[in-house]
């Protein structure tokens, strides 16, 4: 209970992975690959408000390099007790340059706006949380809002822009914005260095993720 007898704002986060991560290249953030989303979510949450979970969206990507990059990410999420990972696809593809048409292969994720609609909307339905926190821009997820709308009317979805990323479709459609996730943050949400896994081994963070001071190339790989 609060100070003033009453319960707190139960709130659960929803976070769109692969929505967040290209904010963060577009912004030259390579530096806050290593967030702590945990962290980042007790940041967020105000006196009054209690943080009961947190779903992080996403799918295994491919390539040698990034994958190990991307798992030793996820295994050092694995140690967060308040969050839980539903993973979508990553799927071949091709792509079609519109000058030469030449054909290159584009991979894409598949699946996590189906995965976070589904769970915003059955959370609602099981009583988890007073207020969704959804940190996308997908434009997609506007169906699942109107179905918590319909279904689940006493709820709330509050939204949060990664950085780089926005859509008024979305803001429009959600009870309210809170703004867009800033560098301060993300800054002071990050993982120490090394993360003891959940099976005893050091986690360390990547070097490709080490600090930099310029923006990097929209080329460089996760």
């Amino acid at each position: 209970m609060n100070a003033d007898g009453m319960a707190p704002e139960r709130r659960a986060f929803y976070i769109d992975g692969f929505n967040l991560y290209y904010g963060l290249k577009a912004k030259g953030w390579r530096k806050y690959y290593w967030l702590n989303l945990e962290e980042m979510c007790f940041r967020l949450t105000k006196l009054g408000q209690e943080l009961v979970k947190i779903r992080y969206f996403t799918a295994r990507i491919s390539g040698n390099q990034k994958r190990k990059r991307q798992q030793t990410y996820l295994e050092a999420l694995d140690t967060l007790p308040k969050l839980e990972t539903h993973y979508g696809l990553y799927l071949p593809g091709k792509q079609i340059c519109r000058k030469c048409k030449c054909v290159s292969s584009k991979p894409s994720e598949k699946k996590s706006d189906v995965n976070i609609a589904i769970r915003m909307l059955t959370d609602a339905l099981d009583d988890l949380y007073d207020v969704a926190v959804l940190i996308s821009a997908d434009s997609d997820l506007i169906p699942a809002i109107e179905a918590i709308k319909t279904y689940a009317p006493s709820k709330r979805v509050g939204l949060l822009f990664p950085p780089e990323r926005n859509s008024a479709l979305l803001q429009a459609e959600c009870h309210f914005h809170i703004g867009t996730l800033n560098e301060g943050t993300l800054r002071k949400s990050q993982f120490p260095d090394v993360v003891i896994s959940r099976s005893g081994f050091p986690l360390h963070r990547p070097q490709h993720w080490a600090a930099i001071t310029k923006a990097i190339s929209p080329k460089v790989s996760p």
